[in-house]
């Protein structure tokens, strides 16, 4: 039986996680006793007697997890910002071309930022099939549930009455820059606007395009690119709509997600629908997991539209 132990089992992500994978036949959950949890040396023990540790820790405190692991055997997933551009982690993405064999076969695993996931998704393809030039300036903007805030924001929107969305991340320093540009292998960040909506979870992120951001392509050669790059995964194409709108939360409460283009040949815009607590977090946590365990991909994945 696999042990499996989730450092930093508290927050919103650490939760989820381990709600899920209660039941699982062939997982044992390593856990600590609560008074010990700020505990290093026993901390250290745990993450040295599993064979996946998942890290649902702020930054330095991943680090600092990451150095604690002295056992070849086992596998780190962290889901903080502060390996996803690190060369000795594998971005866990493993829809992108090539990915998921290096996933299999990672001892240090990187999983994706919730609103990074939304962007590369919709860039990564277009910049890989030269479609997209690489020295665009993209402009990005994304709508997501309050739970990505975790537990400080979820009760704050459970006790106050917070009706509209709020934009944040003015400076334009938000921590996903780094892997949307790196990932996509742009030449700069894109202007990215991240917007909390009062809705639990769920996330639309819109990718704007201008016909000179092309090389000699149009709207319906993205469609194509994405028909064909997404063929066998939980990321695929889909231009459905609820008659004309787009509803943020479509995917709340499931892991995978859907990409789609639409607008004309002049002006294009590229919309990914997701859950952020699903594909966004701890449910592209789970499918690294099950991957790296050679379990069926979606084991423990609550899928929308189609299974693999």
């Amino acid at each position: 039986m696999n042990k499996i132990f989730i450092d930093g089992s508290a927050g919103t992500t650490g939760l989820k996680i381990f709600s899920r994978l209660q039941g699982r036949k062939d997982i044992e959950i390593l856990t600590l006793d609560e008074k010990r949890r700020k505990d290093i040396s026993y901390r250290k023990d745990m993450i040295n007697r599993s064979d996946i540790t998942f890290l649902c820790l702020p930054d330095e405190a991943a680090k600092e997890s990451v150095a604690l692991c002295e056992n070849q055997n086992t596998v780190i997933i962290d889901t903080s910002t502060a390996h996803r551009t690190d060369e000795c982690f594998v971005y866990g993405m493993p829809e992108l071309k090539g990915q998921k064999q290096k996933i299999i076969s990672a001892k240090k695993i990187a999983n994706p930022g919730c609103h990074a996931s939304g962007f590369i998704a919709l860039v990564e393809p277009l910049v890989s099939l030269k479609i997209l030039k690489s020295d665009a300036r993209l402009s990005c903007f994304s709508l997501t549930g309050y739970s990505g805030g975790g537990k400080k924001m979820i009760a704050q929107y459970e006790r106050e009455n917070l009706g509209a969305g709020r934009m944040y991340a003015l400076s334009q320093s938000h921590k996903h820059l780094a892997e949307m540009k790196a990932l996509c292998k742009l030449d700069s960040a894109p202007v990215f606007c991240p917007i909390v909506e009062p809705f639990f979870s769920g996330m639309q992120v819109t990718v704007t395009l201008f016909k000179e951001d092309l090389n000699s392509c149009n709207l319906n050669d993205i469609k194509e690119a994405y028909k064909s790059y997404y063929q066998n995964g939980l990321i695929y194409y889909n231009e459905d709509n609820e008659n004309g709108f787009l509803n943020a939360d479509s995917f709340s409460g499931y892991d995978d997600m859907s990409v789609s283009a639409f607008g004309n040949d002049d002006r294009i815009i590229l919309v990914s629908r997701f859950d952020n607590l699903g594909k966004g977090a701890c449910g592209a946590a789970i499918q690294n997991m099950n991957l790296v365990l050679g379990a069926y991909e979606c084991e423990t994945l609550n899928i929308k539209e189609r299974k693999i």
